[in-house]
């Protein structure tokens, strides 16, 4: 199953370069990296990086990240995937730009073309 982690273009090229994340501010604040399913991924986008251009969308394969995964409580109640250690780079199976619509909402990619 993949999920998903949403960065900003300064972050991507962070990680690329480095090889490695302790992730967003916001990550490191909270202890874990906050990632989204297929399914959970638009709202995360919208709620918190609403009209933000310059973003990247991560696709890593859940299994890769072994037990530093859990799934937690979060938003309504929804599972969500959080990694208690650092995301490698190695783990990320493709990275595809997530523009913005005329309107301003992400649009995201087709797994397939990604």
């Amino acid at each position: 199953m993949l999920i998903y982690k949403i960065f900003t273009g300064p972050e991507w090229a962070a990680l690329d370069t480095e090889g490695e994340t302790l992730g967003a501010p916001v990550d490191r604040a909270d202890g874990f990296i906050h990632f989204s399913t297929a399914e959970q991924a638009p709202e995360t986008a919208a709620k918190h990086f609403a009209g933000q251009s310059d973003l990247m969308l991560a696709a890593v394969e859940a299994d890769a990240l072994g037990p530093a995964l859990r799934w937690e409580r979060s938003r309504g109640g929804a599972l969500f995937p959080h990694l208690y250690a650092p995301l490698a780079r190695s783990t990320v199976r493709w990275i595809a730009p997530l523009p913005l619509d005329e309107n301003g909402v992400h649009i995201f990619p087709a797994p397939e073309c990604a």
